[in-house]
Order: structure tokens, then C-alpha cells, then sequence
């Protein structure tokens, strides 16, 4: 069981990695129709989706890199609060009928990433590691 615990580092940028990638996805669905429209986003976004949009490519793209990997997490993870009580919850309590899951979870992902750091493999990482 110790043995695992070396891998904990690269296992967390692997979580930080693609959730970040997932998380890009949404947002270059709403700007850009990749790989497909977002279902349901209206054309031309709003202010809001717009600005959300932004935050899901540009925020996603530092996660990838693991580049402000906690301050980013941290404005991302309050998007996704956000995002889940004004899109989500007023279609009711259960996440699974009101499509609130994704919500939740990018929400929890993040804020885990605010307190765990952007594991081993990140530009974080190597910043921390020059004399």
C-alpha cells in the first residue's frame, strides 16, 4: 500500500489534467461549436455564457498546463457554484434530473485542486523546483 502513495503526485496532474480538458470542452462547444454546438446554448450567447465560456477555455488551458493552478481552481470551482444554483438547481432538487452533476463535480474537483496543488506534473511544479 505505501508503494502507491509515490504515485500520488502524478495521479493528482493526471486528475487535474483531464478534468481540465473536459472542462475546455464546454466552453469551446459554446464559442467555437467544437466538436459539436453546445445542446441548448443559445446563439448568440449572452453576456454571461459568453464570459463563462472564456473561463472555461482559457481556465481549462492554464489547468492543463498546471500554470495558477490554485488561484485559477479557485475562480473556476466558484463558476461551477455559480453555474449549478443559476442554471440548475431551480429544475429541481436531484442532481441527476436537473444536469447538475457536471456542475457539482467540476465544482469539487477544483476545490480540491485549490488545497492539493497542481501535482508533480505541472509548470507550477517546475517554477517551485528552480534554485
Amino acid at each position: 500500500m505505501e508503494r502507491l502513495y509515490v504515485w500520488t503526485p502524478r495521479v493528482l496532474s493526471l486528475l487535474r489534467i483531464i478534468a481540465a480538458l473536459l472542462f475546455m470542452e464546454h466552453g469551446l462547444m459554446k464559442l467555437f461549436h467544437f466538436p459539436a454546438p453546445q445542446p441548448g446554448a443559445p446563439d448568440p450567447l449572452p453576456p454571461m455564457l459568453l464570459a463563462a465560456a472564456w473561463l472555461e477555455v482559457v481556465g481549462g488551458a492554464l489547468l492543463v498546463l498546471g500554470l495558477f493552478t490554485r488561484p485559477v481552481a479557485f475562480i473556476l470551482s466558484g463558476q461551477m457554484a455559480v453555474a449549478y444554483f443559476l442554471a440548475h438547481a431551480s429544475k429541481g432538487f436531484w442532481p441527476a434530473l436537473n444536469q447538475g452533476e457536471a456542475a457539482i463535480l467540476f465544482c469539487f474537483v477544483f476545490l480540491y485542486l485549490v488545497f492539493a496543488g497542481p501535482g508533480e506534473w505541472s509548470v507550477d511544479a517546475q517554477v517551485r523546483k528552480r534554485p
